[in-house]
């Protein structure tokens, strides 16, 4: 495994944003372990968390100037962090978000932050895919922007878990959509990372028997 991989695992670990146990996952499923940005809590966390989103919106996008966007509400901290990652790097790049409700007064709308222009490629931010639900939940939301044009999705881990049918969540998204969807690590990673300490064996087990259920089978 790369050591970044390993970095990334023992921070979400560390931070409390990986646990295990039994949870119930957007998409209605049962599932052994639970990935939530919620969690990242302190200035050094999101520091962190934003280093390792810039770092992967750079291998994958490389110096492209595009507009992040953070759905709400896990996912404002992460285009906040992530843009300010990519500002160390020399990449200075705007960010927006959604609110759950418009706002009727002020200024109005439902977005805050950069306003897209036309044909500015947006890239969404989220923490984790599961089915898919979020991720389609945020273009329907980014259909009022003008022009609006997805370049890509990062997240944090890839679940490889079936989306409506027996592809990936992540493959499906895009293919219905037409961009990438990027993961930091995957489940996988995770698996291989735990098998090394003999006291995660039952959640290692617990992991590959919902994943004999719900993985992908691409």
């Amino acid at each position: 495994m790369e050591s970044y991989k390993r970095e990334f695992i023992q921070f979400l670990e560390g931070a409390g944003v990986l646990k295990f146990g039994d949870f119930t996952a957007k998409s209605g499923r049962k599932i052994p372990y639970f990935i939530n940005a919620g969690e990242i809590k302190t200035g050094d966390q999101i520091a962190k968390l934003g280093e390792f989103y810039a770092k992967s919106y750079l291998e994958k996008v490389g110096n492209k100037r595009c507009v992040l966007y953070g759905p709400a509400y896990k996912g404002i901290s992460i285009a906040v962090a992530a843009s300010i990652g990519l500002s160390k790097c020399g990449l200075d790049v705007p960010f927006f978000f959604n609110r759950k409700e418009a706002k009727d007064h002020g200024e109005g709308g439902v977005f805050v932050g950069y306003v897209p222009k036309e044909n500015e490629e947006i890239v969404i931010v989220e923490d984790v895919i599961t089915a898919g639900t979020a991720i389609r939940e945020s273009m329907e939301i980014l259909s009022s922007v003008k022009g609006a044009k997805v370049a890509a999705t990062f997240v944090m881990v890839d679940r490889k878990e079936k989306g409506k049918g027996e592809k990936s969540a992540m493959a499906e998204v895009g293919e219905e959509f037409g961009f990438p969807v990027y993961s930091v690590v995957d489940v996988y990673d995770i698996i291989e990372y735990l098998s090394e300490d003999e006291k995660n064996a039952e959640n290692v087990e617990r992991i590959k028997k919902y994943l004999e259920v719900y993985g992908a089978k691409a």
